[in-house]
């Protein structure tokens, strides 16, 4: 007994930790090779794969998969955006919680998982834990955790305490992602910066040119050594990839892409959009990279403060100019309780006023705490 209690108090010990590590307010890798270690302290993982997503469309904008599964990211992605499988991130979103494992979703019958036949048992890799990082009903982040392939997989207690982990590590990735890890300002308004770019590939996704405008964009991205480096960066992959499987995929599988945002080291905000272009040499993708608007910014890092949907219902009309009678109008709540949703907004905000209010959406800053 005296065993099983001094266990108990190490492992809620070592949970305390990686909570107290998600609100350090570290960046996403440090937070991500934090976290890992300190999990690994709690329960086996044999291969990880760790990525930020944009939470509009759910397209990564950073990942880091541990070996051997960086040498599968083409099949990865055909799998994740393309192909009907169980636990894919974008359906553990929608769902709570959003962690599950590939036994439990196939009830032992991994070989019935497509991503298993084709991915993970190839590598020597069996039961799979997925988890999205979800917070303030906005997913910022997804989790992979695979074990060598053996007749036991993840137990109901390590999927728990996944589950428990989970909000604290989409908290801290949150922080992260909309700025709340860059410190200071960044010199320059995200809205600024050079012409849009374009990068043209081929459909092997290798480079065949790209404008020097382009070159500056991707110079702001975390693994900005591309093309020497070889490997194309993650959320261009993204973004081409989603194209090429949405030509050849069922629109309910795979819906029409959509712009991929992301922060530059900068602290500028860049949005990437691949589209079909014309060649008579062969199949080529464009892929424009360019500033993210203020408007379509606003939403993201409202979203990002936590804010009830009722309270994100009126800051975006408050972004849009509406009065106080508008919003009543609107939204058809009585004036008291959009004085209620402006105090909790401009609490979380730290502001004082609809201008300041506006002028800190503009000013792309993410939340501070």
């Amino acid at each position: 007994m005296a065993g099983a209690t001094a266990a108990a108090a190490r492992l809620e010990h070592r949970v305390t930790g990686i909570q107290t590590l998600c609100r350090a307010g570290q960046d996403a890798d440090a937070l991500r090779t934090g976290f890992l270690y300190r999990l690994r302290r709690i329960m086996p993982v044999d291969a990880a794969f760790f990525a930020t997503v944009d939470p509009v469309t759910l397209l990564f904008t950073s990942a880091v998969a541990e070996e051997p599964l960086g040498s599968v990211t083409p099949l990865f992605l055909e799998n994740e955006f393309g192909r009907r499988d169980v636990n894919k991130f974008a359906a553990l979103a929608e769902t709570a919680p959003a962690v599950s494992s590939l036994d439990r979703a196939t009830h032992g019958d991994r070989a019935s998982s497509a991503r298993y036949r084709e991915v993970m048992a190839p590598l020597g890799l069996g039961d799979e834990l997925r988890a999205a990082l979800v917070v303030g009903h906005r997913c910022w982040g997804v989790l992979c955790l695979h074990r060598e392939d053996a007749p036991a997989g993840f137990s109901a207690e390590e999927l728990e305490l996944v589950r428990r982990l989970a909000p604290h590590l989409a908290g801290g990735l949150r922080r992260a992602v909309t700025g709340g890890a860059f410190g200071a300002p960044p010199s320059v308004s995200p809205a600024e910066g050079p012409p849009p770019g374009i990068v043209v590939l081929d459909d092997g996704l290798a480079l065949v040119s790209m404008n020097p405008e382009a070159e500056e964009w991707l110079a702001d991205l975390a693994d900005h050594r591309w093309p020497g480096s070889g490997e194309l960066p993650v959320p261009l992959h993204a973004a081409a990839a989603r194209l090429i499987l949405a030509e050849r995929a069922d629109p309910a599988v795979c819906p029409p892409p959509t712009a991929v945002r992301l922060r530059g080291r900068s602290g500028r905000w860049l949005s990437l959009h691949a589209s079909r272009l014309p060649d008579p040499s062969g199949p080529r993708i464009g892929i424009v990279i360019q500033a993210v608007p203020p408007a379509e910014l606003g939403s993201m890092l409202l979203s990002a403060y936590g804010l009830t949907e009722a309270q994100l219902r009126v800051a975006a009309l408050i972004l849009k100019g509406r009065s106080t009678r508008e919003i009543v109008s609107e939204l058809h709540i009585s004036g008291n309780t959009v004085q209620e949703h402006l105090t909790a907004i401009f609490d979380k905000f730290g502001v004082r006023s609809r201008r300041e209010l506006v002028a800190a959406v503009l000013a792309g800053s993410g939340p501070r705490g």
